[in-house]
């Protein structure tokens, strides 16, 4: 658990109570909404161990509306930067009819299917994917030509892509092509670039596990809600 530093800036000390990531607890203090021992408070203020602050109803009202869901995100749909007439991630959930106005955290590439999370809590962006939380994540891959046993080897204790040595990870053979693979970490195009290393192409690639959300039977194109003891679960494992 991150451990309070005194004195610290207002809109830190707003994401260390949880109310709020930073950018959005800027946005709190420039709509006059945060007050230090009465005195509202201004970007860039100093709050000390001892100092008082309140926030107000739409703040606490915010955090009571937060939601959480699983997506199965199928092929082809962009999760990040999406160019011209590529069909994206948030155009897709703008159709979802969830009501309420969420986004993606994380990212699946183009050609990569299965779980991402969707919802409208800012707070858990860093908490979920800054490398240092090492936040479990699982793939199920398939390639082009039977698995070796260097390979999986290699897989599990790091290999080098491109200067960076990947982190240890879990991983079992499902079947002759197939294998299951627990990261802790991200890097862009991470799997395919491990596969690539040593010569094998990545078929399919579908992320079936975020920390304790599983992909479970959701059906590409569909989500479903996050709730209940799983919920509670996933947050307490934010530090939420």
């Amino acid at each position: 658990m991150e451990q309070a530093e005194y004195p610290m800036r207002i809109n830190k000390y707003l994401a260390f109570k949880k109310y709020a990531s930073r950018r959005e607890a800027d946005h709190f203090i420039e709509s006059r909404l945060v007050r230090i021992n009465g005195h509202l408070a201004k970007l860039g203020d100093k709050v000390f161990e001892d100092d008082k602050v309140t926030v107000g109803a739409l703040v606490t009202k915010r955090i009571l509306n937060l939601v959480y869901f699983a997506y199965n995100k199928p092929r082809g749909i962009v999760t990040h930067s999406p160019e011209e007439e590529q069909e994206a991630i948030t155009d897709i959930v703008n159709k979802l009819n969830i009501g309420l106005r969420v986004f993606p955290v994380g990212r699946l590439d183009r050609s990569s299917r299965g779980l991402i999370i969707l919802t409208n809590d800012g707070r858990i962006t860093d908490r979920l994917l800054n490398p240092k939380y090492e936040h479990e994540k699982e793939y199920v891959v398939k390639v082009n030509k039977p698995l070796e046993k260097h390979f999986v080897k290699h897989l599990a204790s790091g290999i080098d892509i491109e200067g960076y040595k990947t982190k240890s990870a879990k991983v079992k053979q499902v079947s002759e092509t197939v294998f299951s693979l627990v990261l802790g970490e991200g890097k862009k195009h991470q799997i395919r670039r491990m596969c690539a290393a040593f010569g094998y192409g990545v078929i399919d690639l579908v992320r079936v596990r975020v920390m304790n959300i599983n992909l479970k039977n959701l059906k590409e194109g569909q989500f479903r809600k996050i709730e209940g003891e799983e919920l509670k679960e996933f947050l307490k494992k934010l530090d939420l």
